[in-house]
C-alpha cells in the first residue's frame, strides 16, 4: 500500500513522474543513502513507475479509440 507521502503521484503529469523518477534511480544508484533513505526512494520509485504506467495506458486506449473511430 502507498504511503500517504507517495499518494501525492496522481496529480503529476507523465513527464513531471518520468523525470523524478530518473532522478530516484539516479540516487539510488549512487548508493549514498542510509537503508531507511533507500526504502522511502524505493517506494517513491515504485509509485512514480505505477503512475508513469498509468499515463502509458491512458494514452494506449485514447489511440486505439481514435484509430476505431476512424475505421
Amino acid at each position: 500500500m502507498a504511503s500517504p507521502k507517495n499518494d501525492d503521484v496522481t496529480a503529476l503529469s507523465y513527464e513531471q513522474a518520468r523525470d523524478e523518477l530518473i532522478q530516484v534511480v539516479n540516487e539510488l544508484e549512487q548508493g549514498s543513502s542510509s537503508l531507511e533513505e533507500s526504502l522511502a526512494l524505493w517506494e517513491r520509485g515504485e509509485a512514480l513507475a505505477k503512475r508513469c504506467e498509468e499515463w502509458l495506458i491512458g494514452a494506449k486506449a485514447r489511440l486505439d479509440a481514435a484509430r476505431s473511430s476512424a475505421e
